[in-house]
């Protein structure tokens, strides 16, 4: 059985592809940030903690992800920090996770000659689209630091397997939604102030658009790629292939609601001009053609199962806004 060290295992996306690696009969020792009260994050709400082994440690000390990865056949590598308001008041901590937490994932999988390296891009590297639908030859250009840092990242895998053969795949996600989702995203911002009696939204920029996809269906194609020996070496797109507005998504949150709601721009949502990326439209022709994953959730049926999550766990998305 192959076994794999997930780095992230406790956050949004790195919780589901740890449930996804389980149900598809994969080892898996999931690594989780250490902190004093011994949190695990997500893992600690999933049925199947106990068939999982779990690491503390910091993507940040090399000494600490390597010590992790020994046993492992390959690693799924999510930790990041990943807000991107954040990036803009503290960068050197984007430097510091994304781009060497990434090198010390890349070096302890070259020592230990791990047969699997799968690291974590995001579709913000692209910034606002210059055609569409976006393939992975489009431009890459760091509008914010967040994505500078991933774009840094991404570059660093890619030298990795060019100069020591590493086996390296990348995965290239556009915006993913879904249950456990930090509450300043749009999607879980949205539902949090109509579930709390809101008819006038507070939101930022409304017009750029964005290519959604399940968190359940982003996990299956984390899956899909690691399996796929096509793909070595390579930047792989996951989305949807549809786009819609933030005007237009909360105003179809709003309708799955049963409620009518007005949207008021608050300053403190907006990204600096340059920084704002436009538009975001995803061409999976590749996952679709190397792979044999295809998507369960329509946005409806996404949008839906995202409620029923936040309508049970109210008291985890208080209405503040934080960076």
């Amino acid at each position: 059985m192959t076994k794999l060290l997930i780095t992230g295992a406790g956050g949004f996306i790195g919780s589901h592809v740890v449930e996804a690696c389980v149900e598809q009969g994969y080892g898996v020792r999931a690594f989780v940030h250490y902190n004093a009260r011994n949190s695990w994050g997500w893992l600690e709400a999933l049925p199947l903690i106990g068939g999982i082994e779990v690491k503390a440690g910091d993507v940040r000390d090399l000494d600490s992800v390597a010590n992790a990865m020994q046993g492992c056949d390959g690693v799924l590598h999510l930790a990041a920090l990943i807000g991107i308001p954040y990036s803009y008041e503290s960068p050197l901590a984007y430097v510091r996770t994304n781009v060497e937490g990434t090198y010390n994932v890349l070096q302890a999988a070259r020592t230990a000659n791990l047969e699997h390296v799968l690291i974590t891009s995001t579709s913000e590297v692209y910034g606002t689209a210059r055609r569409v639908p976006i393939d992975e030859e489009h431009p890459v250009v760091g509008q914010s630091p967040y994505s500078a840092s991933k774009i840094a990242a991404d570059q660093l895998a890619i030298a990795f397997h060019r100069s020591f053969g590493t086996p390296v795949k990348i995965v290239r996600p556009f915006n993913t939604y879904g249950p456990r989702q930090s509450g300043r995203a749009i999607i879980p911002t949205v539902i949090k102030q109509v579930l709390a009696g809101k008819t006038q939204l507070q939101l930022g920029n409304v017009l750029p658009t964005r290519d959604l996809t399940f968190v359940r269906d982003t996990a299956a194609a984390f899956v899909s790629v690691l399996k796929s020996p096509a793909l070595v070496g390579e930047v792989t797109n996951v989305g949807m292939g549809e786009e819609i507005s933030i005007r237009d998504l909360a105003a179809k949150i709003a309708q799955l609601l049963g409620v009518r709601v007005s949207i008021e721009q608050d300053a403190a949502r907006v990204r600096p001009t340059g920084s704002e990326v436009e538009r975001l439209l995803c061409d999976a022709t590749k996952l679709r053609r190397t792979t044999d994953w295809k998507p369960r959730y329509s946005l409806e049926q996404g949008l839906e199962e995202t409620i029923r999550f936040m309508r049970e766990h109210e008291s985890l998305y208080k209405d503040l806004y934080n960076v």
